[in-house]
């Protein structure tokens, strides 16, 4: 890991060329995915099976086909180990739990003049879900994605779930089932993001898509944004740990594992005032990174990505983390509570030396699904939030007509659309004006 300091001339350039991240914009992926885009929208159904055939080797006489039965993914729920049940169902209740402390509720009031105003909150109809297949296992994907939305009120989820070669996961088929997923198709890549986007003769068309997956599909989700609704389009893991040098060197040492096994891409930064604490996790590093069952991955996230960053003090890490607004941030110091209020931009932010971030990641309760490259500084976790709309509501008396009638009537002829105004001037006692 590289080592910067802050009081170091050249920090802010160094830190800004090693956070900096513009992910490969490949036209060659934009075109393909274009292409699957539109002919999905053109021969629907037909182009589905063609793309799965091709990409999955699974060949079918119809989508109808690639629909999983709510019976097999129950059934998986009784396949799986007990252990794992329990888990999932340990961290869905948590994470549901949570997630019911977000929901916005409609609202009414009257003015003055009589005239009630509010706003409606109306859950989203349908909802698409991508998560990833084959030998891959995200479970807790299903369940941050889906609870949300069934907390939302939102009445169907259709799960899409690539199965190359036929292979599903149990775990994930189990996760759908507790999650309450409505329908299931094993379609995977662009193909699954342009079906759940335009819909075809057999998958219903979804107002907003959610979930990770690879390049094809967060091209997919980029190029289908307007036409339905996305999460986000995320970049690589991040994790931030500020320390104050009293947390065990070797548990910051597999938090920052925790992020750099996801792939080379991920950053994991270490900040603190103590530079001998910053040397005995380097030795920690060192001494444990060998035993890593993804050593290879973690070395390399590491190397090109990672660093160590020696502060002037705690405040002065926060203005760093405050610049870099961290998917991760883990305060692991011994009053993680008086540096909170000075966080302004972070994803998630996990208090104290016994809160590492992998906890957040499967069942504490909030989402793990968070805003990267430093979108955490104008975005939030998925949430609740994310699958309900809101309708402001407006019925004038005839009393308040009377007023906003007439400032209506002002600032429409200040802008000159004339029939706007007379529409309002229309309802004043005395009638239209010429």
């Amino acid at each position: 890991m590289q080592r910067l300091d802050t009081t170091q001339a050249d920090f802010e350039a160094r830190l800004a060329q090693l956070t900096a991240w513009q992910e490969d914009q490949d036209p060659s992926v934009a075109d393909t995915v274009a292409a699957i885009i539109a002919d999905v929208s053109r021969r629907g159904d037909a182009a589905v099976m063609g793309y799965t055939a091709r990409f999955d080797q699974l060949q079918v006489a119809a989508v109808a086909d690639l629909e999983v039965s709510r019976g097999r993914w129950a059934a998986a729920l009784g396949k799986i180990n007990p252990t794992h049940r329990q888990a999932l169902e340990r961290a869905a209740h948590r994470v549901r739990s949570y997630h019911e402390h977000q929901l916005q509720r409609s609202w009414q009031y009257h003015d003055e003049s009589g005239n009630l105003l509010g706003q409606q909150i109306t859950p989203l109809q349908r909802v698409g879900i991508y998560v990833p297949g084959g030998k891959a296992s995200y479970p807790s994907s299903v369940l941050m994605n889906a609870l949300p939305a069934k907390v939302a009120g939102v009445p169907e989820i259709i799960m899409m779930v690539p199965a190359p070669a036929g292979e599903l996961n149990e775990l994930v088929l189990a996760a759908a089932h507790i999650a309450g997923v409505d329908r299931m198709f094993t379609i995977g890549g662009a193909q699954a993001v342009a079906a759940l986007a335009s819909g075809t003769e057999t998958i219903p068309a979804v107002d907003k898509i959610v979930g990770p997956g690879n390049i094809y599909v967060a091209t997919a989700k980029r190029q289908v944004f307007g036409r339905v609704g996305i999460d986000m389009v995320a970049g690589p893991s991040e994790i931030l740990v500020i320390c104050d040098g009293g947390t065990d060197p070797d548990w910051v040492a597999m938090d920052l594992f925790s992020q750099a096994e996801h792939d080379e891409n991920a950053q994991s930064l270490l900040l603190c005032p103590d530079s001998a604490y910053l040397d005995a996790v380097h030795s920690s590093i060192e001494r444990l990174l060998p035993g890593m069952d993804r050593v290879d991955i973690i070395r390399s996230s590491l190397t090109t990505r990672g660093a160590m960053i020696k502060t002037r003090d705690l405040a002065d890490a926060i203005a760093v983390s405050n610049n870099l607004a961290p998917e991760h941030l883990e305060l692991s110091v011994a009053d993680p509570e008086s540096l909170l209020p000075l966080v302004q931009h972070a994803g998630a932010i996990f208090m104290g030396p016994h809160t590492c971030e992998s906890l957040g990641d499967y069942c504490a309760g909030p989402n793990h699904v968070l805003p990267t490259s430093r979108t955490a500084r104008f975005s939030s976790p998925l949430g609740v939030y994310d699958f309900q709309k809101r309708s402001s509501v407006i019925m004038c008396s005839e009393r308040g007509v009377q007023e906003l009638g007439g400032v209506a009537s002002v600032l429409a002829r200040g802008e000159s659309l004339t029939a706007h105004a007379r529409s309002a001037e229309m309802r004043l006692k005395g009638g239209a004006a010429e």
